[in-house]
C-alpha cells in the first residue's frame, strides 16, 4: 500500500510540473500511466485521467493567474466552449469497444509528441529560447493588448474540438489548444499554456460528473495522484520562464512516443 502511494503520488508530481509548464491537463501521461501501470480498463483509464485533471489544472492555472502567465478572459471563452462538447466524448467512449479508445488515446499522444519535437527543432537555440520566452513574459504580462470579441469567438471554437476530444480520451484537450493560440490566435508560448490550463479547468467538470455517475472514475487512485499533480502543477507554473523549451520539448517529446507505443502494444498483447 505505502509502495503503491509512493508510486502515485511520484508519477503525480512529474505529470503536475509538465502541466504547468506546458499547459496540458496530464492526460497524456496519465492516460497510459492508469492503463499500463495500474492494470485499469480502458474507461477507467479516461475517466480516472480526466478526475485526476481537474485538481492538477486548477493548481497549474492559479499559479499562473497569480503571476500574469495566462490570459483568463480567453481561458474562460475555450473552458465554456469546451464544456459544451466534453459530455459527448464521455457519451461516445462509452459505446466504444476500449480498443478503440486506447488507438485514439495513442494517436492524439504520438500527436503531441509530434508537436513537441516540431516545435523545439523550430527553436534557434536553448539560449536563445530561453532569453526570448522570460523576455516576453516579463514585458508584455504587464500589457498584453486587449482579447477582442472575435478572438473570444475563435477561443470557444476551439475549445469544442479540445472538449470532445477530452471527454473521449480523457485529456485535458491542451495539445489541441496550445498549438492553435499561438497559430491561428498569435498567443505567445508564455501565455499560451496558463491560459490553456484555464480552459483545461473548466471543460474537464462536465465530463468527470458524467464519468461519475457511470461509476468509472477510481477516486482513491485519482486522489493518490493528485498529492503529487497538484504542488507539481503549481511548480510547473513558476519553472515556466526558467526551464530552456527546447530541453523540455525534445524530453517530453521522447516520452510520449515511448507511452503512445507502450500503450498499443500492451492492448493487442492483452
Amino acid at each position: 500500500m505505502i509502495d503503491h502511494l509512493a508510486l502515485s503520488v511520484l508519477t503525480g508530481l512529474f505529470v503536475g510540473v509538465s502541466s504547468g509548464l506546458l499547459g496540458i491537463g496530464g492526460g497524456t501521461i496519465l492516460v497510459p500511466v492508469f492503463r499500463l501501470l495500474f492494470g485499469m480498463s480502458a474507461m477507467g483509464s479516461t475517466a480516472t485521467s480526466l478526475f485526476t485533471i481537474v485538481p492538477t489544472s486548477f493548481s497549474g492555472a492559479a499559479a499562473h493567474v497569480r503571476h500574469r502567465t495566462c490570459i483568463p478572459r480567453l481561458g474562460v471563452a475555450m473552458g465554456l466552449g469546451g464544456a459544451l462538447t466534453s459530455p459527448l466524448g464521455v457519451l461516445l467512449a462509452s459505446k466504444s469497444p476500449g480498443w478503440t479508445i486506447m488507438l485514439a488515446a495513442a494517436a492524439i499522444i504520438s500527436t503531441s509528441a509530434y508537436n513537441m519535437f516540431k516545435k523545439a527543432l523550430a527553436l534557434r537555440s536553448e539560449g536563445a529560447s530561453d532569453a526570448g520566452r522570460s523576455a516576453s513574459a516579463s514585458q508584455e504580462s504587464r500589457a498584453f493588448p486587449a482579447i477582442e470579441r472575435a478572438v473570444l469567438a475563435k477561443g470557444a471554437a476551439i475549445g469544442l474540438a479540445a472538449g470532445l476530444a477530452s471527454g473521449y480520451v480523457g485529456v485535458g484537450g491542451g495539445f489541441i489548444m496550445v498549438p492553435m493560440m499561438i497559430g491561428l490566435l498569435g498567443i505567445p508560448m508564455a501565455f499560451a499554456s496558463g491560459t490553456s490550463l484555464v480552459a483545461v479547468m473548466i471543460l474537464a467538470v462536465p465530463g468527470v460528473i458524467e464519468q461519475g455517475l457511470m461509476g468509472n472514475v477510481d477516486i482513491l487512485a485519482g486522489i493518490f495522484v493528485s498529492l503529487g499533480t497538484v504542488p507539481g502543477a503549481y511548480l510547473g507554473a513558476r519553472l515556466i520562464t526558467l526551464i530552456p523549451e527546447r530541453t523540455l520539448r525534445l524530453t517530453f517529446g521522447g516520452f510520449l512516443i515511448v507511452a503512445s507505443i507502450l500503450l498499443v502494444v500492451n492492448e493487442f498483447a492483452a
